[in-house]
């Protein structure tokens, strides 16, 4: 038994779990004796340890007892502390018993020999983590660094394409044809393209917005000011919200109000609806022999007067572009019908000089009022002075005239020919200065251009309707539509624009229901126009808008005159 007690003695003083100061008389070097294997220390000079144990063991028996000393709040402190690092030692090396040799290498290599002292590694860390949130005066210095940066060499060699602007097709592209100033425009370099979008930009927002304003020259405002705004802004009420001017697409808000001719109904078909320039006064003509002319006021829409014709069906009727006067023509007759509605007078015209037709059906009144354009057979077509009624000149395309129309200038006559192909006339010279193909197009049947003369609209025998912008029209033999409108399977017999050039009408005569009103710049058509459930509109004869756009008007073969109100307009 005796020979073990120092065996038991030097394992206790040895044990990691015993007080610092106790274990460090007798730790190994545990740098030296790093393994793969963890022994415990050499059992060399069990006898002097024994022995040195003993005279420990001797001297503690023989010290005489005295009463501790009460320690003071600062030994506390420190014995406490001694003894949480000591408690932390204990769990570390408890667990690092339990660790591979590799392990333990890396932590190592990462956090250094901390195995004395973990208190150095949070010290390290905090100091890390200060040296990361440096001082204001750290980022001055960091900056003034990088003004002192030397500059960027110049690059030894360049190439001379990457020098070169690369250009940008305007011509492919239907978005970038609109914002084509002329037609030396057709390619753009990639700063003069972004500078035009640009442009188009601020001009839809109305300038350049406040976020997109430098910093520093954004306005500024005081606290007292915005207040002062706040409060006089609570103090009123009202709508706060302005429409947009422009037409949305996709439902149209309309209102279906009392036919146009419910004062005077009639079973013949209409051939003509034609609201008046200047006045808030609406014809109606038909084959009926009569044209009539009534108040628009959207709910009675009272009769004005009724002009009867002998034996004279109306083809069409039209006002004069000053809204003086209306001509009508037959459908078997010779005669052009002038009718003068401040003088109350109906005036034939029998004869005009030089003209050989035997009937004439359909013309054509130039925007500024200054020419008459009728239609004749064999591809002729005669131009008209409105004042007189006398020839000025004729023109003549190969084939037959289909369908024609003035430019809103009065400066061109676009005329379509029954073979698919559109020529273009000048008014002064009556000499043909560029003619295109419709694409698609093997017969032509009506033709319409828009009153701020940017769109040009052909619709052919297989319902298409073509959109092209005015200016290709007049340079390219084959130009591009900016949108093929298929909606109609049938014909597409009438087209006509609204005023402000955001509403197209197309229709059908040989369908019922065939009729769409199709929104620009976007030439998407309105989903909620004709309601097919009513089956209300039949077949269309002949359209029209009013002179701001406020009511739109179609007669169909039953004799009615139908109207409608387009809320978007607030005006006649």
């Amino acid at each position: 038994m005796r020979s073990r007690a120092p065996r038991e003695r030097l394992r206790f003083f040895s044990d990691p779990t015993m007080p610092p100061e106790r274990r460090s008389r007798t730790k190994p070097d545990r740098r030296a004796g790093a393994g793969p294997e963890r022994k415990p220390a050499k059992r060399t000079d069990r006898g002097a340890e024994a022995g040195s144990g003993r005279t420990l063991r001797k001297a503690a028996r023989s010290s005489p007892r005295t009463p501790p000393a009460q320690p003071s709040a600062a030994a506390s402190a420190v014995s406490a502390a001694a003894e949480e690092s000591w408690l932390r030692r204990r769990n570390r090396l408890a667990l690092e018993d339990d660790k591979p040799a590799a392990e333990r290498c890396l932590e190592e290599l990462v956090f250094g020999d901390v195995e004395d002292d973990e208190d150095a590694l949070l010290r390290r860390l905090r100091g890390a983590r200060g040296q990361l949130c440096g001082s204001s005066d750290d980022v001055e210095v960091e900056n003034e660094t990088k003004d002192n940066f030397p500059q960027q060499k110049k690059p030894v060699w360049v190439d001379e394409e990457d020098e070169d602007e690369e250009m940008v097709d305007m011509m492919n592209n239907r978005f970038r044809k609109d914002m084509m100033r002329n037609t030396s425009e057709s390619k753009l370099s990639k700063d003069k393209l972004q500078k035009r979008l640009k442009e188009e930009f601020q001009h839809a927002m109305g300038g350049v917005p406040g976020w997109a304003e430098p910093r520093n020259k954004r306005k500024t405002s005081s606290e007292d000011e915005s207040e002062e705004d706040e409060d006089g802004l609570l103090q009123r009420t009202g709508n706060f919200i302005s429409t947009s001017t422009s037409l949305p697409r996709g439902i149209l808000k309309m209102k279906n109000c009392q036919p146009a001719n419910a004062e005077r109904p009639t079973s013949a078909r209409i051939s003509s609806v034609q609201f008046h320039p200047g006045a808030q006064v609406v014809m109606v003509a038909g084959l009926d022999n009569a044209i009539s002319l009534f108040q628009v006021d959207g709910k009675t829409n009272p009769k004005i007067q009724s002009i009867y014709l002998d034996r004279f069906p109306i083809f069409k009727a039209c006002f004069s572009a000053n809204g003086e006067e209306v001509l009508a023509t037959s459908m078997h007759s010779k005669v052009l019908y002038v009718y003068e509605m401040l003088a109350g007078k109906l005036i034939p015209v029998h004869q005009v000089r030089g003209l050989k037709e035997k009937i004439v059906k359909r013309f054509e009144v130039s925007p500024n009022g200054s020419f008459l354009l009728i239609t004749g057979i064999a591809g002729f077509s005669h131009l008209l002075s409105m004042k007189t009624k006398e020839l000025i000149g004729s023109m003549k395309i190969n084939g037959r005239v289909a369908a024609s129309t003035f430019s809103s200038d009065s400066k061109k006559i676009y005329v379509s020919s029954g073979d698919g192909e559109v020529y273009i006339w000048d008014v002064n010279s009556r000499k043909c200065i560029n003619r295109f193909v419709d694409e698609g197009s093997l017969c032509g049947l009506s033709i319409a251009t828009s009153r701020n003369g940017q769109y040009v609209a052909c619709g052919s025998n297989s319902g298409v309707v073509n959109i092209y912008n005015q200016d290709s029209c007049l340079q390219e033999t084959n130009p591009k539509p900016i949108k093929a409108i298929m909606n109609l399977v049938t014909g597409a017999t009438y087209l006509t624009f609204n005023p402000t050039t955001e509403i197209l009408a197309i229709a059908s005569r040989k369908m019922k229901e065939a009729v769409r009103l199709v929104h620009l710049p976007s030439c998407t058509v309105f989903s909620n126009f004709p309601v097919i459930k009513k089956s209300s509109i039949s077949r269309v004869q002949t359209m029209d808008f009013s002179p701001r756009g406020g009511y739109f008007a179609l007669g169909n073969e039953k004799g009615k005159a139908l109207m409608y109100r387009l809320h978007h307009y607030s005006d006649f």
